[in-house]
């Protein structure tokens, strides 16, 4: 017998993708299986979700959702053989692109209900009320997952333990009170002490204030987000909660983001040879209709276009960084709000031979990116963790980024001037004025034209461990803390040596088209 956990999510990798969560789920719950331990993801049945898991048979006709009736659907992700539930609604099943809003950028009408939904489909899960086993762990990603500890409690299904991951706290959930009848909620818990928000029911306060643990992602954001400028008005509760707070970074799935094997990429290389990198320069450069000069510095941006983002500032100094560093060039690679979509796009227009921009995301352009860029610019007001500098310095591109939440702890800073020590993998700026953007990408370029200097930077960077090994044994350890003490034993005993367990996920994946 292995022990058992439920990721909930509202995204997951390939079948849906917004952002760094979907990756985070999926490696995740790779990582649990190659440690032996039996993880399921459980995801809103979206279209492209139901097109892209293979096997899929059902388990559970539910009919007394949030919104009405749902199916429960069994099947795997491809190539890895994860197991997947998805939960499939007419509501779900409307949602054709970004699974949050619509094409104006608007809140879908009807989140509240469907996410509700995915939760009361997880608490019957727990309780037993399909064919699926019961998990000892359910563990919970961000306020549309963050109803089901309230809800398991409300059961009296308190032997299933129960974790939240804030990965972004900016997001919350936040809906009108008089909705808690539709959506299931007891009126109890409908109070100051309980998941009330400013006169509001609040999904993600839901999760902080019943869970057996929350976990944030980075030991920095875990400090900042108790405090007013970064708590997004949950600072007073999770100071309430502090007992009951862990800080669990996250990894990389290195098989991969790894430019050695990277099949993305127009050329492999590693930190012993990083000639390749020339090749997916000139490949970088193609894509973005960029002039193909060998010694051009291409700075890249990935990442969406937002307020949090900083977009507002990024796009007010780079005209200004174009004009002082003429060897300048910019690769932008994301989607947002519509003001800065097409605020990327006139600079485009008005620097053709420098600037090139593709608005929206796929994965191929996304690790060409990294690939071929020298600097990667990610500045941003908060950042629970940020996966996209780990992804450039895996790849040997160099980031630029705010000195704020799991930047800290994950980028090594050469300073903004002096002497750069070894170590160091990439610049960290205080600020958010043009001034200050400015400085960070100035500072960068000069470096980079410095061979024996930006080498070493590009070679510490590529060595840097980002691997799920340490965060995994850490997640295993805090389920062992709150299951039940058969499955606790059980979570113990998978923190062996990985190899050791390695068959468990080679027999899932083998026999997966026999199951189904």
């Amino acid at each position: 017998m292995r022990p058992r956990v439920l990721l909930v999510s509202s995204e997951a990798v390939p079948l849906v993708k917004t952002g760094g969560l979907a990756d985070v789920i999926t490696a995740l719950a790779l990582s649990l299986e190659e440690q032996g331990v039996e993880a399921t993801i459980l995801l809103p049945g979206y279209p492209a979700a139901l097109r892209g898991a293979s096997g899929l048979r059902k388990v559970a006709d539910l009919s007394d959702l949030p919104g009405g009736k749902g199916e429960l659907l069994q099947g795997y992700m491809p190539d890895t053989g994860i197991p997947v539930l998805l939960l499939d609604t007419p509501q779900f099943n409307q949602r054709s692109a970004n699974p949050y809003v619509d094409h104006s950028g608007n809140e879908f009408d009807d989140n509240a209900v469907c996410f509700a939904a995915l939760a009361h489909a997880a608490v019957k899960i727990c309780a037993g009320q399909t064919r699926f086993p019961v998990p000892h762990i359910v563990h919970s990603n961000d306020w549309h997952a963050a109803l089901i500890p309230a809800l398991l409690k409300a059961k009296g299904l308190h032997h299933i333990g129960t974790v939240l991951t804030i990965h972004n706290l900016a997001f919350q959930g936040n809906y009108s009170a008089e909705l808690a009848p539709e959506l299931g909620i007891p009126s109890e818990m409908v109070s100051e002490d309980g998941m009330e928000f400013w006169g509001k029911i609040s999904f993600m306060k839901a999760g902080i204030r019943y869970a057996d643990r929350i976990s944030t992602v980075s030991e920095t954001y875990a400090s900042e987000i108790l405090t007013p400028r970064f708590g997004n008005g949950m600072d007073g509760v999770l100071r309430q909660r502090k007992d009951a707070l862990v800080a669990t970074p996250n990894g990389v799935d290195l098989q991969l983001w790894n430019p050695g094997s990277d099949t993305l990429i127009a050329k492999n290389y590693n930190n012993d040879d990083i000639r390749g990198k020339v090749v997916c320069k000139r490949d970088l450069q193609k894509r973005f209709n960029l002039p193909l000069q060998p010694f051009a510095r291409i700075v890249a941006l990935g990442s969406r276009m937002t307020h949090q983002k900083m977009a507002d500032v990024v796009l007010d100094a780079l005209p200004a960084l174009l004009e002082a560093h003429p060897t300048m060039q910019l690769a932008v690679l994301g989607c947002g709000d519509h003001q800065y979509e097409q605020k990327f796009l006139e600079l485009a227009a008005n620097y053709p031979d420098r600037v090139g921009v593709r608005i929206g995301y796929d994965e191929d352009t996304a690790h060409a990116l990294h690939a071929g860029a020298d600097i990667l610019l990610h500045a941003s007001r908060f950042e629970p963790f940020g996966l996209t500098p780990i992804y450039s310095m895996l790849y040997g591109t160099i980031p630029v980024c705010s000195r704020v939440g799991g930047m800290c702890d994950t980028v090594v800073d050469a300073g903004l001037e002096g002497a750069v020590d070894r170590g160091a993998t990439g610049i960290l700026f205080d600020g958010e004025s043009v001034e200050d953007v400015h400085a960070a990408v100035s500072r960068a370029l000069e470096l980079s034209i410095q061979p024996a200097v930006w080498k070493r930077m590009q070679t510490d960077a590529m060595m840097c461990d980002f691997s799920w090994k340490e965060p995994v044994s850490r997640y295993i350890r805090m389920y062992a803390e709150i299951a039940q003490p058969e499955a606790a034993e059980l979570f113990r005993a998978s923190l062996m040596p990985a190899a050791a367990n390695a068959t468990h996920i080679i027999e899932r994946r083998s026999s997966e088209n026999r199951i189904a």
